[in-house]
């Protein structure tokens, strides 16, 4: 059964973006960098709402397989190579290794859940918001900056209310806290 597992980059404040246009957070350094490579290799599949796969859709480009910065070229092999699943009744078609779904979200993810194996990565608050719900979240993994940026858009959608459990902390560089998470009861 695979797990899926909500992950981003957050400020202080709990933000994963001060808006649609400005992330605000810091670019991750090679070694951080390098941690969210991996972390891709070993997931089976990737779930992502319309705005995240927008965001994540620099890494299709081949240039990015080609460029100077290894570590981003890493990234960049490791994410076409992971299948996407994409979560949007506003796109028409996705790109390369993406299947579109439309409609009943938490059904599709149920069904990826009792079929895959390992790890799922999750992005993107609203998504991740309405499988909270759902209860089909199995980890919250929070990367915490340590910046503030006084606003934006939160990690957990505003209303949300859920109880956790702690996993585990992890001093990454550049200063991010790994805090991870899984749901309590």
């Amino acid at each position: 059964m695979a797990r899926i597992v909500y992950s981003m980059l957050t400020s202080l404040d709990g933000y994963i973006a001060r808006s649609d246009e400005d992330i605000g957070l810091p670019v991750p350094e090679a070694e951080l960098h390098q941690h969210f490579n991996d972390m891709m290799r070993q997931a089976s599949a990737v779930l992502a709402g319309r705005r995240m796969y927008e965001t994540m859709r620099f890494w299709d480009s081949p240039e990015r397989e080609t460029g100077t910065d290894e570590v981003e070229r890493d990234f960049a092999q490791a994410w076409r190579e992971t299948p996407k699943i994409v979560f949007s009744t506003t796109l028409r078609q996705v790109g390369f290794n993406a299947r579109l779904v439309d409609d009943d979200a938490e059904n599709t993810v149920r069904s990826l859940k009792a079929q895959a194996d390992g790890l799922v990565i999750l992005g993107g608050a609203d998504l991740a918001a309405s499988l909270t719900r759902a209860g089909l979240i199995d980890e919250y993994r929070l990367y915490m900056h340590p910046v503030v940026l006084g606003g934006g858009k939160p990690y957990f959608q505003s209303g949300l209310s859920l109880a956790l459990k702690p996993l585990g902390t992890e001093s990454l560089t550049q200063g991010v806290t790994l805090l991870r998470y899984a749901p309590a009861g």
